[in-house]
């Protein structure tokens, strides 16, 4: 798909130098897509990946979606955008919300904005489950950002602004596996929060797959959900050390911190009812009312009180061979058990 559709295009990442953006070029950079823009704030991760890549194909722009000025410098001649670039740690957001709003919210509408100046076609935004019936500051601020998507793509043609939604994307950087791995290799107790906390398993190939998948079929203002397994806390420690080989280490329950949840959630009951499903994904088509909807505030859905939201508790649970074989299939997973040496 990408050497059909990206052939001779240019392609701009926010947030590139994170896991996502990684995952990105590892899939593009040895197809015929003519450019990668990699927009960021952080000059040293940009340094390292220049030098750990060595690729003609790969630019980069120093800039912040906070200053509308450095997004318009890195979108001129661009095609298409992936919009990665956020604030994503739930305590850091709890503790400074006006940064979580400027970057997620009003980033993304800067973002957006000159999408739309310089035409873009098409436009692809990451947003996670923790938007739906958030708790925190992180959560409220996608969930406003999901918003500012939707209305964007409801009032305009010629730039096509979609969505994708995920959960829990495994060895990404901040999540919990990178946690258990240093715990495992440093002889430290597994710190769980509770042992019964389910979370949606998803690889980063995963994560680019349903982008790749919201930017073919995507109309404005959609967004797209990848059906996804949910595994246990308790299980993701226990199967990661059976993996690596440290069976020994225990297991510490700290307690549920501040602005977790026992499961997430993908899809709420509204959008249980008008999901479309395709094949492993979901798409939740546009709300296209304006004002006007008289109907919609005389006369409510009953259908809506029947439905069940898609959560972590109950889509399919792995058991430890499913969820060995999913870890067994990280990059991230795998460099552990060669520099363990773990056969």
């Amino acid at each position: 798909m990408a050497n059909d559709i990206f052939k001779d295009k240019v392609l701009l990442i926010t947030g590139g130098t994170g896991s996502f953006g990684r995952s990105v070029l590892r899939r593009f950079l040895k197809t015929n897509i003519k450019e990668i823009r990699i927009f960021s704030r952080d000059e040293l991760k940009q340094d390292e990946m220049r030098r750990t890549y060595n690729n003609k194909k790969l630019k980069f722009y120093i800039g912040d979606i906070r200053d509308l000025n450095s997004i318009d410098d890195s979108m001129r001649g661009v095609d298409f955008v992936f919009h990665a670039a956020a604030l994503k740690q739930v305590p850091s957001c709890e503790f400074y919300p006006m940064q979580a709003l400027k970057t997620n919210v009003i980033g993304t509408e800067n973002l957006l904005n000159s999408a739309i100046k310089f035409g873009i076609k098409k436009v692809v935004c990451l947003s996670t489950d923790k938007a739906v019936y958030p708790i925190n500051a992180m959560g409220i601020s996608k969930a406003m950002m999901e918003r500012v998507v939707v209305a964007k793509g409801r009032n305009v043609k010629d730039t096509i602004i979609t969505c994708t939604r995920y959960g829990n994307v495994m060895a990404s950087r901040g999540s919990v596996i990178p946690l258990f791995i240093h715990q495992i290799k440093n002889g430290l107790p597994l710190t769980i929060t509770d042992p019964n906390m389910t979370r949606f398993m998803m690889s980063l190939d995963q994560a680019v797959d349903l982008v790749l998948f919201a930017f073919k079929n995507g109309e404005s203002g959609d967004i797209f959900i990848q059906k996804a397994p949910a595994a246990s806390l308790s299980l993701l420690a226990g199967t990661l050390k059976n993996l690596l080989g440290k069976s020994k280490n225990k297991i510490k329950v700290i307690g549920t911190r501040h602005g977790e949840k026992l499961y997430e959630t993908l899809l709420t009951k509204e959008e249980m009812v008008k999901a479309i499903e395709i094949n492993d994904y979901y798409r939740i088509p546009a709300d296209t009312r304006d004002l006007n909807y008289n109907k919609f505030i005389e006369d409510g859905e009953e259908v809506i009180s029947q439905a069940k939201e898609y959560h972590s508790h109950n889509t399919h649970q792995l058991n430890e061979d499913e969820l060995k074989k999913l870890l067994l299939s990280l990059f991230e997973i795998q460099d552990e058990l060669k520099e363990m040496g773990v056969k």
